[in-house]
């Protein structure tokens, strides 16, 4: 009885959340960092427990990535496609991180069961999900929101998706990279 309660009490809170207008404050994106600045550096650990610089990998194409949890099916097909490009991604001197906020065994753990052979950041403390507003509020517990952002190799934001089609997602950030580096896609 008392975990339904609750249960109801929390479709109905994010219900008239909705119906105010907070789909933005949910989901964030609403204030993400801006294209054309540097992309805010941070240090996290990824699922081996060894911390990852994002300022440290300048010289390379970093395809960042915010999911909201691992194991969940939207999430592994997303990282299952970016696994599958990953030769392509490595050929355009590109490494793919994934940030969530579970913690690295959690990471580890799914990397393991999925196959993946790319680094998760372990965003325990939501800091780094905050910093890119791609956190969502759920009121009793947040995640990190699907999200992506493109940083280039001399660390300036490129390109934001904030609505992602993950089935589709890899693709077209594969060939976001190549237009950029064809110097087709302007700064947007």
């Amino acid at each position: 009885m008392k975990k339904s309660m609750i249960t109801v009490s929390v479709v109905v809170a994010l219900i008239l959340l909705l119906l105010a207008g907070g789909y933005s404050q949910l989901r964030g994106g609403g204030n993400p960092p801006a294209i054309g600045s540097l992309a805010p550096d941070f240090t996290l650990s990824a699922q081996d427990g060894q911390p990852i610089k994002l300022s440290a990998l300048r010289g390379q194409w970093v395809v960042l990535y915010f999911y909201p949890k691992d194991f969940t099916s939207g999430c592994t097909v997303e990282a299952h496609n970016f696994q599958r490009d990953l030769a392509e991604y490595q050929k355009r001197n590109a490494v793919i991180l994934g940030v969530s906020v579970q913690d690295e065994a959690s990471h580890k753990q799914f990397c393991a069961k999925e196959g993946l052979n790319f680094r998760l950041l372990a965003d325990t403390k939501k800091e780094v999900s905050k910093t890119y507003d791609s956190v969502i509020n759920l009121g009793i517990a947040k995640l990190s929101s699907r999200h992506t952002f493109l940083i280039d190799p001399q660390g300036v934001l490129r390109k934001i998706w904030l609505d992602v089609n993950v089935r589709k997602h890899s693709q077209e950030v594969l060939s976001a990279i190549e237009d950029f580096e064809n110097e087709r896609l302007p700064v947007r």
